[in-house]
């Protein structure tokens, strides 16, 4: 498999990593191969990961018989990257207030992109964005691409608090903060809708290979 490699990371843990960028199609393999291992179930296997390129496998080594998983996994791998991609799911959309005080730097951003206010939010609304990975924080969910135009660089001060709900821009990818917290994402709206609620049945609202929309209000 000259576009898989697959390498230990610790004593507890196997990565099975794709080709090495940021694509739909690679992540999409991930998630793919994450429900394959999930199904599969391997004696042992603890928790799998999916993320950008890569999908990691932590297993018990004191149950797991390693060198079975490695095969296991090569030929769950295998069988991925000949698999032709699903479908596209409909896209979770997401309500967006942008501008004001919602959205602090949407001026910057539009600066930034030789455009107005107006048309930033036509260019953010405008695709339909993959979740790549989650992380950062519960439910943090990384979606890309934003339109290049809007790509821009993060805060060279990151914030000391970003309220929850705000939606914002760090390179190529736009991203909702699901709680308060510090972060240096350039701000352009705030969402109502809640990516991690531990009351819910299901806390995330969002999980890798999701489709997403947003919606202005």
């Amino acid at each position: 498999m000259s576009d898989v490699r697959m390498y230990r990371s610790g004593d507890s843990c196997f990565v099975v990593e794709f080709e090495e960028k940021i694509d739909p199609l690679i992540n999409g393999r991930c998630v793919l191969l994450a429900g394959r291992i999930r199904a599969a179930a391997p004696v042992g296997v603890r928790d799998v990961v999916p993320a950008y390129q890569t999908v990691a496998v932590y297993f018990d080594p004191l149950v797991a018989d390693a060198a079975a998983l490695h095969a296991e996994l090569g030929r769950l791998s295998a069988a991925t990257v000949a698999q032709q991609q699903p479908g596209d799911s409909a896209p979770i959309e997401v309500p967006v207030r942008y501008g004001g005080a919602f959205g602090p730097d949407l001026p910057d951003v539009a600066h930034s992109a030789g455009c107005s206010e107006e048309e930033v939010i036509q260019l953010h609304t405008y695709p339909t964005y993959q979740v790549y990975m989650l992380g950062f924080l519960p439910g943090f969910a990384y979606m890309g691409r934003v339109d290049p135009r809007l790509e821009v660089a993060r805060l060279p001060t990151p914030r000391l608090r970003v309220p929850a709900g705000s939606v914002g821009i760090a390179g190529a990818q736009t991203g909702i903060y699901p709680v308060d917290a510090p972060g240096g994402w350039r701000l352009i709206g705030q969402t109502p809708a809640r990516p991690f609620d531990p009351a819910r049945k299901e806390p995330f609202l969002f999980a890798p290979g999701d489709r997403v929309r947003f919606v202005a209000i």
